[in-house]
Parts: structure tokens; C-alpha cells; sequence
């Protein structure tokens, strides 16, 4: 993933398009479910706040970036925004991570995309979660790691 692969991020900052918001948020709860500390948009910016501040304020306090990679999102100006800033704050180094949640072409956004390693979510959510967890060190534990006994393994099945 990157060179600072193990070390757990103080916060993760998701830049995403609003209309990937509920592939966002799911990501965010098992991130948060994982014990990775999440700023998401969605969850953090309350009514009546100014919500461009509070997104200058994350991007300032953060310590990983990761960017959600969709049809959406490399036409939009808020992403974009958001992946400058991360791009020119030394802090970000080693720490952006491009996630592929739908097929695009993530130069549509930055051609500097093209040096970052990504982790692809599009053919299997919970096999992307396992990939970006292990940058941090952390195991994956969701719904194949708890899959029911088949038939064969119940007591009693098989006789």
C-alpha cells in the first residue's frame, strides 16, 4: 500500500463525490468498526455549519487521505480541491490512498493518481476492506469471517 504501511492513522480524511455517499458511509463504518478514526462529510458536518470550513478544518487535521474513485468524483471540484490540498501538504506524504469504487479513469482527476497505488473495491466490498485495512495493520473482521457453518460442518449433518 505505502511505505508507512502499520501505523494507525490518527484520522482518515474521505473525499468523495455526494453521490457515492452511501458506498461512503458503509466505508466509514467499518472503518470506525475497525477502530480507524473517520472524518466523512456525511457524518460530520452538522446543519447550520459552514461546511466548507469544517471540510478545511479536517483536511488541516487529518493525518491520512483516502479518495474515493468513481464517475463522479474525478469530475468533481470539491474532490479535486480536497486532493490538492492533500498533494501539497507534506503531512499527506506516503498517506494518499486511492480507493476504485466504480471504473473510471482516475487521471480525469489528477494525473498524479498514476503513481499511487489503489485499492480496488469493485468486484468485492469486503475483499477492498481487507486491503485497506492492512496499510494500517489491521485484520478485516466482517461478514466472511463470520459466514454461518455450512450443512456439512453442523453436528449432526452428514451421518
Amino acid at each position: 500500500m505505502t511505505q508507512r504501511a502499520g501505523k494507525l492513522p490518527r484520522e482518515v480524511f474521505l473525499s468523495h463525490s455526494s453521490r457515492d455517499q452511501r458506498f461512503t458511509l458503509r466505508l466509514a463504518e467499518v472503518l470506525r468498526g475497525h477502530g480507524v478514526p473517520v472524518w466523512y462529510s456525511g457524518t460530520e458536518i452538522l446543519g447550520a455549519q459552514q461546511w466548507h470550513d469544517q471540510i478545511g478544518a479536517a483536511l488541516r487535521r487529518c493525518d491520512w487521505f483516502v479518495v474515493i474513485l468513481s464517475p463522479s468524483s474525478v469530475k468533481s471540484e470539491w474532490v479535486r480541491r480536497e486532493l490538492l490540498f492533500a498533494l501539497n501538504d507534506r503531512r499527506y506524504k506516503e498517506r494518499i490512498t486511492p480507493l476504485l469504487h466504480r471504473p473510471c479513469n482516475p487521471e480525469t482527476l489528477s494525473w498524479t493518481l498514476s503513481g499511487f497505488q489503489r485499492v480496488d473495491f469493485t468486484t468485492d466490498f469486503d475483499d477492498g476492506c481487507r486491503d485497506l485495512l492492512r496499510a494500517w495493520g489491521k485484520g478485516f473482521h466482517g461478514p466472511k469471517a463470520f459466514a454461518p457453518p455450512t450443512d456439512a460442518n453442523k453436528p449432526g449433518c452428514g451421518i
